[in-house]
């Protein structure tokens, strides 16, 4: 296997002229095995590197780096290194690196070439995506830049509002709304209360609410956030979600609940006013910035103070990794890309922490490149829609 980064980092330290004796057997011994590395030329790079920068390598590197991280920000550093020059150059030898492969294959060489470690364009950041069910069972795809409207509610493809008004007849119809591996939704109820929904997830809701009644929902399964309406406004109505074992009662509040049909918790995240969670054995009341865990094993909740904005900034577009194991990590960006992630080679870094600020909106290779850098993972490869770590 190609260990890419350490090429490229050979590559730049030859042309600066800061090869030791350990780096050039290393590089000439990746030259035997891939002669064409030496017709990779960094001065053309360089070239480039001129018009941001015109007094010396240090401060060229300097400017490529500042460009890169300013203009396009897909990673937030939480700590800087000297190695970051590297890793910004490693990209744009990265192209070149490929097209020489590509040449290879396509153009009947007769040297064996390994596959590319990584194909960047094969995974796509989510979107905005959802499958409404009718209350006949009918299904309507909502899109991004496709509109949906009736009596009952408009969809601009990005959200779906329900027309205000409650109804008298003790008749309920419900809809569903389902948000695909690589999607998210908002939704905005007939009460007026506001739901941002996150991939792989599915929510129960009635077209209208019957007045002088609960307003009772369900989280069939995956996370959602919710900004409730105050029951001040509905006569005094609660307001309930349902969800697997447990219910949760709110008077008018802010909080997240995540019930992912693959784990066996239910995390239910407090972010301001009041709730009550009950399961079939026990009641607790959160205050703001605690968090419920139950486990659907045994029933059991308990109850723990912490950094609301971890739990609750994917409907941010932000991913807040801080102090998740590595395998929570790949569960969350496995969701949002819609990729299968493999643990190669008896990784032992399952449970090992990690910390980071991501964008959303940007490619898994960001945050994959960043995990190798850091240490957090020896290599990744990519091949279509599975992502193996090793």
């Amino acid at each position: 296997m190609i260990d890419f980064f350490t090429i490229s980092k050979l590559i730049i330290k030859k042309y600066l002229k800061v090869l030791n004796e350990a780096d050039k057997n290393q590089f000439n011994k990746f030259s035997v095995q891939y002669p064409f590395l030496k017709d990779i030329k960094i001065e053309s790079l360089m070239d480039k590197v001129e018009q941001y920068s015109s007094i010396n390598k240090d401060k060229a590197w300097e400017a490529i780096e500042d460009k890169v991280l300013k203009k396009d920000p897909a990673v937030i550093p939480l700590q800087r290194t000297p190695w970051i020059k590297y890793a910004v150059a490693a990209t744009i030898i990265g192209i070149l690196f490929s097209v020489y492969l590509i040449k290879i294959n396509y153009f009947g060489s007769t040297e064996k070439v390994v596959p590319v470690i990584v194909n960047i364009d094969t995974i796509e950041p989510g979107t905005n995506k959802a499958t409404l069910t009718l209350d006949d069972g009918s299904h309507i795809v909502l899109e991004k830049g496709e509109s949906y409207n009736t009596n009952e509610a408009s969809s601009n493809g990005e959200q779906i509002i329900y027309k205000s008004g409650q109804r008298t007849s003790s008749e309920i119809a419900y809809n569903y709304l389902t948000i695909p591996r690589g999607g998210q939704f908002n939704i905005k109820l007939s009460d007026g209360t506001k739901v941002w929904l996150n991939s792989e997830t599915q929510l129960k809701y009635p077209i209208s609410f019957i007045k002088g009644e609960i307003r009772q929902v369900e989280l069939v399964y995956g996370e959602a956030y919710f900004d409730v309406s105050p029951s001040t406004e509905h006569e005094g109505s609660k307001f309930v979600v349902r969800n697997q074992k447990q219910d949760i009662e709110v008077l008018g509040t802010e909080f997240n609940i995540k019930a992912y049909k693959d784990e066996t918790t239910i995390y239910t995240t407090l972010v301001e006013g009041r709730v009550s969670v009950s399961s079939a054995q026990t009641n607790k009341v959160l205050k703001p910035n605690q968090q419920s865990k139950l486990n659907l094993l045994d029933n059991s909740i308990s109850v723990n103070e912490v950094d609301v904005y971890n739990e609750i900034s994917w409907k941010e577009g932000v991913f807040s990794f801080n102090g998740k194991t590595l395998q929570e990590v790949m569960k969350v960006l496995s969701r949002w890309y819609d990729v299968d992630v493999t643990f190669e080679n008896g990784i032992d870094k399952k449970e090992e922490e990690f910390v980071g600020l991501f964008s959303k909106d940007k490619g898994i290779e960001n945050i994959l490149k960043t995990m190798k850098n850091s240490g957090t993972i020896n290599n990744y490869e990519v091949y279509g829609k599975k992502v193996i770590l090793n």
